[in-house]
């Protein structure tokens, strides 16, 4: 079924043109990618073993927004999960100190909204519905749908550099140049690391990164896991897809949302696209084999490649005033904080999040989103900016790397709507009596045959029983008026 989407999009960019206006964000770039790798986006989620009767809590599927400039990076996370969420608990690799709120759903629910992939079915090409008035044709057609890490004296210690509570979370920002020490802190502090994933954070100290670890207050429950915002000065192209590994299964779903100036793609990941060419429509079941297609090519890399799914121009007007409707008039979907109408601050609590205690303040929750609006497409230049939508279900041994995102060589835009160019069978078209009244449905061929060969269409007169007998009558009354005539000349 085609879904009816709500977007602004400005014309195809040119290469050139969008590729000069990256050249800011690369130079700023190079330096981080020529020396230690930058990182700041999704964490790995530790939980203990379970207790006897109870489910272990695994990630099977992420949700991430990743907003990059030369100003400032931020990472929009939201993860979905199984298990008991008691014990949940997420560990980020980071460079120095970053600024950690929580984001609303409805930023999701947009992305997801905007972008979503659709398959229209091809246009049916039926005979068009007859005219019983008129020999006018209508036409032809059919529908168309601690110590400083690095230095050389310091002890093996645990560095606290900030502590605070966003929301629901408890966030702690640490340093360390050992990671055995690290691994230790936060087992004391009720972050289960396994022993298997212990190498994982010591290869993180060891590039010199920092870490934001963050768990759920104690009593908050799931009704109050929200998205994670983390930001960060300057551009980081680097996703930490190693530390992703920790907590999950054999195989995650996992959609990337980049929001840039251009179009960006992995630079050490293979990706491939689904044409409009390669996608055929089966009109018996009115369905496509798009899942099926994208299924196989995920399979042919082995659960290491991406999909990128669309590149659309969005004119951050038209996104803020989706968000802002949605707020507004109850649309934003459940799980997002509501505010209460006397709160001073609007309701927002630490971190730019909305207050889970409070009651309901429509203003208070337009601020938050306007806040979450702001730091989303802060540092992007122009009123439009580009998101590009990619997708994958990751092997669990892909997530031994950590994922680069370089700025693509084709910048034009890829639409997320498609129209298959194969099909199979015919669709059903409508076929009607004398009288113009439809009798039933047919498959394509046969309606055509029975348009072009005799049955009632726009290009024949009807003959129904009504201009039979009119006809009749007006010859009969033509021949008695002349035989009245003759015999009065007879007469004469």
């Amino acid at each position: 079924m085609r879904h009816t989407l709500f977007h602004s999009r400005r014309g195809h960019v040119g290469s050139a043109r969008a590729l000069a206006a990256l050249a800011g964000i690369a130079a700023a770039m190079a330096v981080s990618v020529a020396g230690e790798r930058d990182a700041a986006a999704c964490g790995g989620c530790l939980v203990p073993p379970p207790p006897p009767g109870q489910v272990q809590t695994v990630i099977t599927d992420e949700k991430m927004i990743y907003s990059i400039s030369k100003d400032q990076t931020t990472l929009f996370d939201e993860i979905r999960y199984s298990g008991e969420p008691s014990s949940f608990a997420w560990v980020l690799p980071i460079k120095g100190t970053v600024t950690v709120g929580l984001s609303a759903d409805i930023m999701f629910s947009t992305m997801e909204t905007l972008t979503a992939t659709t398959v229209n079915p091809p246009p049916t090409n039926c005979p068009p519905p007859p005219s019983c008035n008129s020999n006018f044709s209508l036409g032809a057609g059919g529908a168309t749908e601690a110590p400083v890490a690095g230095d050389a004296g310091a002890a093996h210690t645990v560095t606290v550099l900030s502590q605070a509570q966003v929301g629901p979370y408890e966030t702690v920002q640490l340093k360390s140049n050992d990671g055995s020490a690290l691994t230790n802190w936060l087992h004391s502090h009720g972050y289960n690391i396994p022993a298997a994933d212990a190498p994982v954070i010591a290869a993180y100290v060891a590039d010199h990164f920092d870490f934001l670890a963050l768990k759920l207050v104690p009593g908050k429950g799931v009704q109050a896991m929200q998205p994670v915002r983390v930001t960060t000065t300057g551009a980081s192209i680097s996703l930490p897809l190693h530390m992703v590994a920790v907590g999950t299964g054999p195989t995650t779903g996992i959609t990337i949302w980049v929001i840039a100036d251009g179009r960006w793609e992995p630079s050490n990941f293979p990706t491939f696209t689904i044409t409009d060419a390669e996608l055929v429509w089966d009109w018996a079941t009115n369905s496509s084999n798009y899942e099926t297609l994208r299924l196989s090519k995920e399979s042919s890399f082995k659960g290491k490649g991406w999909q990128i799914e669309s590149s659309l121009e969005q004119s951050q007007v038209t996104f803020r005033t989706y968000v802002t409707n949605a707020v507004q008039y109850g649309t934003a979907g459940p799980g997002n904080y509501t505010a209460p109408a006397s709160a001073g601050d609007g309701g927002v609590g630490e971190g730019g999040a909305p207050d889970p205690e409070a009651g309901t303040d429509t203003a208070g929750l337009v601020k938050v989103a306007n806040d979450d609006l702001d730091i989303l497409f802060g540092g992007i230049s122009g009123q439009n900016a580009r998101i590009t939508r990619m997708r994958s279900d990751v092997a669990h041994s892909a997530l031994s790397n950590d994922m680069y995102l370089t700025a693509s060589t084709d910048q034009s835009e890829m639409t997320n709507e498609h129209t298959p160019k194969g099909q199979i069978g015919q669709p059903q078209c409508a076929v009607y009596n004398s009288s113009c009244q439809q009798t039933g449905t047919v498959p394509r061929d046969q309606a055509v045959a029975i348009a072009n060969g005799g049955g009632c269409n726009t290009t024949r007169l009807p003959t129904d029983w009504r201009t039979t007998f009119a006809l009749l009558l007006a010859v009969v009354s033509f021949g008695f008026i002349r035989v009245r005539r003759s015999r009065g000349k007879s007469a004469g």
